[in-house]
């Protein structure tokens, strides 16, 4: 194509990134997978890195984002339909995880013909990883379908018509029953508009019909992927709060009695929808006895707390492989950027709290693939919100932080670290915000003081030898012994649980480099509250070249 300014030459920008493996670039990912056991998913991980990492998987995500979901709550005629259209990039994107088995994978195994899988969540955990760095919106419904297996298969008669489409791996996008599909996905109406983590203040309300199922009338202030299949909802019943599987289609083929009055106007990505919605006599059916819905759908919230983790360290991994690969390849007075004292500074600072929050991340898969082991499932139990936090907490200031590596190209849609910025925060607030983490982890330590222990005994284990850890498992052990002040200090103690253990993971398994910087400037050194301070005395370039996604 004729060119109407020849003269004007595109210099000293970076080349974009794309067709890159985000699994093989990224050492601190495959070592964790190996590490907490899923390294025989190696094979599929490389092919699915290629993939997710394309020109082509990127342009779906920018596409999806690019032209936002639509509600369409009547056709043309004034009937009721209440649909959500979607940007086919965006179902592009579901059926390439689905295809992964992101949606089901580690509860397979619980159909007729299944095999247990001694790692599947570790293994997933990683497809997960990458899935989240080629577009975040969608791995919401991906996310609570797998979440929600644990609690259909509760109800064996519900867990025979939906674990088997909710485990499949193709993906069935159509607004049809169940019964016609070869797959579905699966919501979540938990929040309504006068409480989110007060259950108590929960007012939609369950009218028994005498045949087993359900009416439910009142409202949902957030219903994530309104076009699901069915929704986990809570609602009160005569004997209490409880856990039902309200389905769109009805088991007749009529469209179950659910309006959807809007669609969120949402910080975060826009290729995704969530709703608001009216339940005008919704049939469902109950999981779960009466009375116990917070104990019933727990499994599904546990599960998306990982998710949130994962997700939320995917997008750091992601937001500083962009700005190494732009340091990489951008000059400035005769130098690269990377090349640069501070920018090194900064750029390694950042890789440190990736490398932690992969680190953690992944153990606590591997807790989840070990249930059965006192110690695992202690770890599960108290180290699932722990990491939830730390993790989610820490992602908006290296996102942040990595966006400003590429100067005013960070700031503009035309990159990805701007949707990266946008979505950074919502992990904190999903399945539970900061305060509600914290509030958890000392229900552990007032309740289940034998779960506590278990886990303080391990983390005092890791500790030994390593002056630092040791202080800073004593400063923990002193907030632990003032149980009067523990309301007032709980996300101090949250937080160094997060710290210390990523700091004792990273001792054990990452390169000095890594874990020497870490320790010192996240449990020793000067107070700071930027980046690119403290490292003076480490290894800047072997901590830079190690989380390159360009290293030869």
């Amino acid at each position: 194509m004729h060119d109407p300014f020849p003269a004007h030459e595109v210099l000293n920008q970076s080349p974009p990134f794309e067709d890159v493996n985000l699994y093989t670039s990224d050492v601190a990912l495959m070592e964790a997978v190996v590490r907490e056991g899923g390294g025989q998913a190696q094979r599929a991980l490389v092919s699915f890195g290629l993939v997710a990492g394309s020109a082509e998987a990127f342009d779906l995500a920018r596409k999806a984002n690019a032209n936002p979901p639509r509600l369409q709550t009547h056709d043309r005629t004034g009937r009721r339909i209440d649909l959500v259209e979607y940007h086919p990039a965006y179902h592009d994107l579901m059926r390439l995880s689905f295809g992964e088995g992101l949606n089901g994978s580690s509860f397979a195994h619980h159909l007729p013909q299944g095999a247990e899988r001694a790692n599947a969540h570790a293994e997933r955990a990683a497809a997960f990883f990458i899935a989240a760095q080629m577009e975040s919106g969608h791995c919401c419904p991906v996310t609570m379908t797998h979440a929600a297996a644990p609690v259909v298969l509760q109800n064996a008669t519900l867990a025979a018509d939906w674990l088997p489409l909710m485990v499949s791996r193709s993906y069935d996008p159509r607004f049809v029953p169940a019964a016609e599909k070869s797959a579905v996905t699966i919501g979540m109406g938990m929040t309504e508009n006068q409480g989110g983590s007060d259950v108590r203040q929960i007012r939609t309300v369950a009218e028994e019909t005498g045949d087993g199922a359900y009416r439910l009338m009142g409202q949902k202030w957030f219903l994530s992927a309104p076009m699901s299949d069915a929704f986990l909802v809570l609602a009160q019943a005569s004997g209490g709060l409880s856990c039902f599987l309200m389905p769109r289609y009805l088991p007749d083929g009529r469209v179950n009695a659910m309006a959807l009055v809007r669609l969120k106007d949402k910080l975060g990505n826009r290729s995704n929808a969530s709703a608001e919605a009216q339940l005008d006599g919704a049939l469902a059916w109950r999981i779960g006895e009466e009375g116990r819905g917070v104990a019933t759908i727990i499994d599904m919230v546990t599960h998306c707390r990982l998710d949130c983790a994962l997700a939320s360290a995917a997008l750091m991994r992601s937001a500083v492989a962009h700005a190494l690969h732009h340091a990489e390849h951008r000059t400035a007075n005769g130098r690269t950027l990377i090349e640069q004292p501070l920018m090194m500074h900064v750029l390694a600072d950042l890789v440190l709290d990736v490398e932690a929050a992969v680190a953690l991340s992944f153990r606590l898969a591997r807790a989840f693939d070990r249930a059965k082991d006192p110690r695992a499932a202690a770890w599960r139990r108290i180290m699932t919100p722990v990491t939830k936090y730390w993790v989610t907490k820490v992602a908006p200031g290296v996102v942040g932080e990595a966006m400003e590596c590429l100067g005013g190209n960070g700031y503009t849609e035309d990159w990805p670290l701007a949707r990266h910025y946008r979505e950074a925060p919502v992990n904190a607030i999903w399945e539970g915000t900061g305060n509600v983490m914290a509030l958890d982890v000392l229900r552990v330590l007032q309740k289940e003081p034998d779960v506590a222990e278990i886990v303080t005994d391990e983390l005092r284990g890791a500790s030994q030898g390593e002056p630092r850890l040791k202080a800073a498992f004593q400063r923990l052990e002193t907030m632990l012994t003032e149980p009067r002040l523990l309301d007032l200090r709980g996300r101090a103690l949250v937080e160094a649980l997060g710290v210390l253990a990523a700091a004792t993971i990273l001792r054990a398994a990452a390169p000095p480099a890594v874990a020497e910087a870490f320790i010192s400037t996240r449990l020793g050194g000067t107070t700071r509250q930027t980046y690119g301070q403290g490292l003076e005395g480490t290894d800047l370039k072997a901590i830079v070249a190690r989380a390159s996604p360009n290293r030869r």
